[in-house]
């Protein structure tokens, strides 16, 4: 939990640490700039927790409603970090294991009992599931996540650049209209639209290859190339 913690960054950048947050988050950033938000679609443990309860509520989401809240939080979120950091004197210490007692991220600590780390463990976990079971897939993706905003900035990045990654292209003389990639795919988006255009890049777009094992004309594939 600490290693991806919204509020054990802040406390590092308060005390001029380099904590396993403020690690983890930049792993994601220069990870996003060769292989994109791969992080979300196939490692997050937020995303598998939303993709456990698709069963309950599998309705798309209306994106275009709900993914500017998650920079509504990240935008203020990175200045505070910035801010402390700078009032700090800058990072002048490591300690990657900070607020971890035993090797364990949900533990007590004498001026914090373990139930209170709990209660903020499962807070967290009934968020990101409860969005998902209420208003659709994915949806804390889409709205509360802080860690998003780092990989599509890291992929913005990339794009303004052009250099080899790992990304999804498409036939569209291959696809049969069958429309479930659209149909299928995690993140709401009109994966068929993209397939026709031959344009598969999409910031909200995490390669779980959903799209790629839903096609049974190969239309869609992964590739390691230059350009979008």
């Amino acid at each position: 939990m600490n290693f991806l913690s919204p509020y054990v960054i802040i406390d590092g950048a308060m005390n001029g640490i380099v904590n396993g947050s403020l690690v983890m988050f930049g792993l994601m950033f220069v990870s996003s700039l060769f292989i994109g938000r791969l992080w979300c679609g196939w490692v997050c443990p937020g995303g598998g927790m939303q993709g456990i309860v698709e069963p309950v509520n599998n309705r798309p989401v209306h994106r275009s409603r709900i993914d500017w809240i998650k920079w509504l939080i990240w935008i203020p979120w990175i200045s505070l970090i910035i801010i402390l950091a700078v009032r700090a004197g800058g990072y002048h210490r490591v300690d990657l294991l900070m607020h971890t007692q035993n090797g364990i991220s949900v533990a007590g600590s004498p001026d914090r009992p373990i139930i209170f780390a709990y209660i903020i463990y499962y807070a967290v976990v009934g968020l990101f599931v409860g969005l998902a079971m209420i208003v659709g897939r994915r949806a804390g993706c889409h709205t509360i996540c802080w860690m998003a905003p780092f990989m599509i900035i890291g992929r913005w990045i990339r794009n303004r650049f052009g250099w080899s990654s790992l990304q999804l292209v498409a036939d569209a003389s291959a696809c049969k209209d069958c429309k479930l990639c659209t149909k299928n795919c995690p993140m709401s988006l009109d994966v068929n639209a993209m397939v026709q255009i031959e344009a598969m890049e999409h910031a909200e777009c995490i390669l779980c290859g959903t799209c790629v094992d839903n096609c049974s004309q190969k239309a869609i594939r992964y590739s390691f190339s230059a350009g979008k």
